[in-house]
């Protein structure tokens, strides 16, 4: 199922057909370690709504109340090979080698509510930053207990210059207002996430691709659950939280986001994503 939140309620998407949940709270109505057997009891006593498309176009939200977004790096050997490669004259490259091989993985926080954006809206670049890309992830929804109920898209916005001059630049590459995009649903299962899921991203640039490239969450070093431990070990999220899982899709050396571009990323289940460089 998948769970929309728009400026009037809660819209569930089950099969072909929407349900409009009103009268919630939409922190505490995701914040339950039994969501998906919560949204299966609603929907059953609910009639579907006829409108389902337009409300989704015309009142969609980023999924996202009060929570944090959290990040983890290196999670993907791509994602390890182009660290090494904008940190090599910095001298910073042997520290996401062997973070990459490390029991405790990089976790970094990314985003407030109010510096993220979601689909249709703007995510920006830094001005004072030469190379920016996306990074498309397969993003967690974790409860205040830690556990895993649903998931999203994430794209963390990164100052690929800033971070290559000097590791300990990470948070002004990684933070700042516009820095991060998830949506359009939380995908919410049952089962864990399928590992042969695709994450493909699409940059058009004056309505032409400028970039394509596609990987697959079983690509990944970590499993999800391992992250989220690593996450919760020492910190409280009253409300829950967001966990962006890592990219391995990663633009050349000679691109970089340019204003008005458009980014698409899809992963399978979840469905498209899709933002405008500001």
């Amino acid at each position: 199922m998948k769970l929309y939140k728009l400026n009037t309620g809660i819209l569930v998407e089950s099969g072909e057909k929407h349900y409009l949940l009103e009268n919630y709270v939409w922190d505490n109505f995701i914040n339950d370690d039994h969501l998906y057997q919560k949204i299966k009891s609603l929907v059953q006593q609910k009639e579907p709504v006829e409108n389902g498309l337009a409300l989704l176009q015309n009142g969609l939200q980023a999924p996202i109340g009060s929570q944090e977004i959290w990040a983890s790096g290196v999670t993907y050997f791509n994602s390890k090979l182009a660290r090494q490669e904008e940190s090599e004259a910095a001298g910073g490259g042997d520290f996401y080698a062997r973070v990459y091989v490390a029991e405790r993985p990089e976790l970094f926080f990314k985003s407030t509510p109010h510096r993220c954006v979601g689909p249709g809206e703007k995510v920006r670049i830094r001005k004072d930053s030469t190379w920016n890309v996306p990074e498309p992830e397969l993003t967690l929804l974790l409860t205040s207990s830690g556990k895993i109920v649903g998931y999203t898209i994430g794209n963390d916005m990164s100052s690929r210059s800033i971070e290559g001059e000097n590791p300990l630049y990470l948070p002004q590459a990684k933070t700042y207002d516009g820095c991060a995009a998830i949506g359009p649903c939380i995908y919410v299962s049952e089962w864990p996430f399928p590992q042969d899921a695709e994450i493909q991203l699409v940059i058009h640039r004056n309505g032409s691709p400028v970039f394509e490239g596609k990987t697959s969450v079983g690509q990944m070093k970590r499993s999800p659950e391992e992250l989220a431990g690593w996450l919760f070990r020492e910190l409280s999220f009253p409300q829950g939280c967001f966990l962006m899982t890592g990219t391995g899709i990663v633009p050349t050396k000679d691109f970089t986001l340019e204003v008005g571009d458009e980014i698409r990323i899809t992963i399978d289940r979840i469905g498209t994503l899709v933002n405008i460089v500001a």
